[in-house]
Formats: C-alpha cells, structure tokens, sequence
C-alpha cells in the first residue's frame, strides 16, 4: 500500500551544499566529489563551485505530491520519464521494496520529476500524470503508466490511451479531458525539464536523495535496491 500526500515540505531557504555522486561500473560502486553539477546562481547569492553548491529549487519544484509521511527524515526525489526501459525496469525491480521497506515505515518520502527526454509521447504522458494529480491520484496514474509500459515511441502512451488509462483509475473523463486540452499543467512539465538541465542531467533515470542533514547524494540510473537500502541505512545512522 503507498500512502500519498500532498506536500513535499522541504524548507525552500535551504541550500544543497554537499552533493555526493555514486557511480557503478561493473558492479561495483564507488562514492567521491562530484563535478558534474554545472555552476549556478541564485538572486543575491553566487555559488561556490568547489562545494558543488546548487539552489534547492531545482530538486523541489515542479514535483509530484509526496509518496509517504511528510515527516520522513530523508527524502528521495527521482527524475524520470514514463516511456524510459531503465525508469521502468527500477519502476519494477526496485521501488516495491523501497516502497516496502522505508516509504511505508516512515523512514523515506519520495517525489517524482519529470525529465521527458525521449519522445512527444513522454511529455503527453507526464502533463496526463499531473491531470491525475488534480483529481488526487498522481500516483495511481503513474503506475498505471509505468503498468502499461510498452517501449519506447511505440504508441502505448498515445492519447487515446491516457484517456482509457484514466478510465482505469478512475478519473473523472470529463475534467480529465479538458485539463489535457488545455494543457493546464505543460508549465510544470516544463519547469521539471528545466531543472534536470540546470542539473546537468543527461539520461534517465537519477535520483538525489537527501538526507536529515541536508546532504544529497546521487544516483546514477536504475541501480539495485542493495545500492539505495545501504544508501539510507548510511543516512539513518548519522
């Protein structure tokens, strides 16, 4: 069972100033500095780019509703597109127990972004997941979405079937339909894009996990849930 609400709640005046990225090749994973965020600047206030520093915006706008308590001492955001194999394979593979294991327990709250790199039908399918959201059911939506996987550029999240999706979780269809055609939530999906490019993201799926003190990691791509179970044990314990 997920448990969904509403806000995501992190305080927006703090600022990510340790930024942790995990790499894994062969296997094998290795954690050190990162480089790759890119230097950015906030209204009256210039970044310091040997402490990797990045407004915390980039990571809290634009999300989805939370997955699990408001309370949770760490915080999980995901990048991601609904047409993307690696996104749905974590979908599948992973989440379940993360889901399982620390959403449901109140360890872990999670938010979802958009990254719609792949295709016109990533960005119908994301806009269609926020039209969910005004009915209260981002998450079943997204499921449904990711439930429904079927390649990439392969039609399955054409628009005829967002609507019978929507059917499927029951969504009004009438307020489902006119949200999507007119695009009520394209700005969102927008802004999400943005905020992955300012980040420097290159593929999907990422993730940055944050933890009680502020401090992030990173994860590249759709890593085993071992990676992400050690990654909060670590964060709980300090």
């Amino acid at each position: 069972m997920k448990v969904h609400l509403p806000s995501i709640g992190i305080g927006v005046g703090a600022i990510i100033a340790v930024l942790v990225v995990v790499f894994f090749m062969f296997g094998q994973g290795v954690t050190k500095p990162t480089t790759q965020i890119p230097e950015l600047q906030t209204q009256g206030q210039q970044t310091n780019a040997s402490a990797n520093v990045a407004p915390i915006h980039l990571l809290i706008d634009n999300t989805s509703p939370l997955l699990g308590s408001k309370d949770a001492p760490i915080t999980m955001i995901e990048f991601g597109d609904y047409q993307c194999f690696y996104c749905n394979k974590f979908y599948h593979d992973t989440e379940p127990d993360i889901v399982k294991n620390y959403i449901n327990t109140g360890k872990v709250r999670m938010v979802f972004k958009d990254f719609t790199i792949i295709g016109q039908d990533s960005v119908n399918a994301a806009h269609a997941s926020h039209c969910a959201q005004e009915q209260g059911k981002f998450w079943d939506y997204h499921d449904m979405l990711y439930n429904n996987w079927n390649g990439e550029n392969t039609g399955w999240a054409s628009s005829t079937n967002l609507l019978a999706f929507a059917k499927k979780v029951g969504l009004d269809e009438t307020q489902f339909n006119q949200c999507m055609t007119d695009s009520k939530y394209i700005s969102t999906v927008q802004g999400s894009l943005s905020n992955a490019k300012d980040l420097g993201l290159t593929g999907t799926p990422d993730f940055f996990i944050m933890a009680p003190d502020h401090s992030v990691t990173k994860v590249v791509g759709a890593q085993p849930y071992d990676v992400f179970d050690n990654i909060f044990k670590s964060m709980l314990k300090s």
